[in-house]
């Protein structure tokens, strides 16, 4: 898992999918991610990148009963694998790294 690393919206993605937690399908992870940033996301690049996250190890997935809001059709929840919670925290303790002590340098810019 060492070789792994995530991109900005991937992060974006598992923190949102963590946010949501037991309500974390497509729709409303996209919903999380527009209602706390100042991104717009697609709904192809949200898919893409939920399976490209699966795919990976980063998350896992279950299919939830079928509804008839959705015409009779399952909603797919996501949640994060062990995997992904060591990865996100990892790139968030990068992050914060990186960060600290530069709030100073930006303000003065």
């Amino acid at each position: 898992m060492a070789s792994k690393s995530l991109g900005e919206f991937e992060q974006m993605v598992l923190l949102a999918v963590l946010r949501r937690g037991d309500d974390a399908y497509g729709a409303a992870v996209r919903d999380e991610l527009t209602e706390n940033t100042s991104r717009q996301i697609a709904r192809g690049a949200m898919y893409v990148t939920l399976d490209r996250l699966e795919r990976k190890g980063l998350l896992r997935s279950r299919m939830g009963e079928p509804t008839p809001e959705r015409g009779g059709r399952a909603k797919r929840y996501y949640e994060l694998s062990d995997d992904g919670r060591v990865l996100l925290r990892q790139a968030g303790r990068d992050l914060m790294n990186l960060w600290q002590g530069q709030e100073s340098l930006i303000d003065d810019a």
